[in-house]
């Protein structure tokens, strides 16, 4: 019998475990399994910079635009936070721990949480970053096709939207 990541013991197998030997983690799950065959993709650290790469302003800011950048770049290959099984944040002050897991908890499902790794830094890489995560996703092998397949129905509707700006600009 294993203990899942919800607290309740199951016969089937859950990906998202807490063996009982260890303690109960506060907003992550110490081990998760992959069986594949799945997709595997990798999100580079990702900051609290807005749309015109500047840093967004104190580290509640920062959190939660740190966690629409990992939205936005799970997006991109057809992901959700439900698909991450893997966060490493790096805080460059533990204080910020509170706020953090309050921001992160907002965008992770109450179950099944990633697991994750805190660490408190001395500084990043960017002037006045407070918070960087990278995440690791994982995916069913079909849902590139249908990610690739909304992305270049989306390129085919912007191309055709700019038809006709183009013919009035060639028509000048």
């Amino acid at each position: 019998m294993i203990e899942n990541a919800e607290g309740g013991e199951s016969h089937e197998p859950d990906p998202f475990i807490n063996p009982p030997a260890l303690r109960r983690p506060p907003g992550y799950t110490h081990v998760v399994e992959v069986t594949a065959p799945a997709r595997i993709v990798y999100i580079a650290g990702q900051l609290g910079v807005d749309g015109d790469d500047k840093v967004v302003g104190d580290f509640r800011r920062q959190a939660v635009q740190t966690f629409e950048n990992l939205k936005t770049a799970l997006a991109a290959v057809g992901a959700q936070f439900r698909h991450v099984v893997k966060l490493n944040n790096y805080l460059v002050d533990r204080a910020h721990l509170p706020t953090f897991r309050e921001v992160r908890d907002g965008y992770l499902a109450e179950n099944d949480r990633p697991a994750s790794t805190t660490i408190a830094i001395s500084g990043l890489a960017r002037e006045g970053a407070l918070i960087e995560i990278e995440a690791v996703a994982v995916l069913p092998a079909a849902a590139r096709a249908k990610a690739a397949s909304k992305s270049a129905s989306k390129a085919a509707r912007k191309r055709r939207a700019a038809r006709p700006a183009r013919r009035r600009a060639r028509a000048r």
